[in-house]
């Protein structure tokens, strides 16, 4: 089958400073300032055309950093992303300014993605009442609800058609029935044979609509493979992990680290 994403032992790093003095010191200093902090290291997977995977993990483990990556917003470290299409990233506020209108951001995305004039004022209708946001539309962003901020993403992100649609947490805020409104779209591209990427906490949305799981952990792939597969694994670590003290937690995350330390 033809690859929609390949990703080849992607590695994300940055620099973690004390304070500013440390900041200005590693741009000037020869030798290194800082903590490295690795947020994903040595990640790779493929996802075929028609793909629908879920990333699952912890807070920490490098999800959104992935999808941003993916999506073209965020440059690796090291490693390589070939990503077959238009990529479009669905986040609460991704890409959004906060001083525009609703409008102008439609505008000015749309702009951006390389669609002219014409196209543009034939999308914007469809946009706005899918976001159904109504006259919130020509208020500043930066006044919006993070529902709303939602609402207006996707309803870019679907609009344009896409060939790859990644989904950050942009279904977790708002209310219920955007949310199913959301679902259903996605589900029409589903049938399309779109590409999907699905960052959710919610394992129920994850089993009604995925098909494959990447299970990140610190940084680093702990399983790839169906949802049947994967996910009541994770359904068992995460009863475990929630049973851990504080101190258990950062000694568990501590040993993960190392191990995926000493595989570079």
């Amino acid at each position: 089958m033809e690859k929609a994403i390949i990703v080849r032992n992607i590695t994300k790093k940055y620099k973690l400073y004390k304070n500013n003095k440390e900041r200005i010191l590693d741009l000037i200093s020869p030798k290194s300032i800082g903590e490295d902090f690795y947020a994903l290291s040595n990640v790779s997977f493929e996802a075929e055309k028609g793909d629908i995977i879920g990333f699952l993990g912890i807070n920490g483990s490098g999800k959104s950093t992935l999808s941003n990556i993916i999506a073209g917003i965020v440059p690796e470290t090291s490693g390589q992303v070939k990503v077959n299409g238009q990529a479009s990233l669905i986040a609460v506020s991704s890409g959004l300014k906060g001083e525009l209108t609703g409008r102008d951001n439609i505008e000015l995305k749309c702009l951006m993605l390389g669609f002219n004039k014409k196209e543009i004022s034939e999308l914007e209708p469809k946009i706005i009442e899918f976001s159904e946001l109504g006259k919130f539309i020509d208020q500043p962003v930066k006044s919006y609800s993070s529902g709303m901020k939602s609402r207006l993403g996707f309803a870019i992100s679907v609009s344009i058609n896409p060939d790859i649609l990644i989904i950050d947490e942009a279904l977790s805020v708002g209310d219920k029935s955007f949310a199913e409104k959301s679902l259903n779209k996605m589900k029409e591209f589903k049938e399309q044979g779109k590409t999907m990427i699905f960052v959710s906490h919610s394992l129920g949305q994850m089993k009604e609509f995925c098909e494959k799981i990447l299970w990140l952990e610190y940084g680093t792939v702990r399983e790839f493979g169906t949802v049947e597969e994967v996910i009541p694994k994770y359904e068992g670590f995460l009863r475990d992990f929630k049973k851990m003290s504080n101190k258990e937690k950062e000694e568990y995350r501590d040993k993960v680290i190392k191990l995926r330390n000493s595989k570079k």
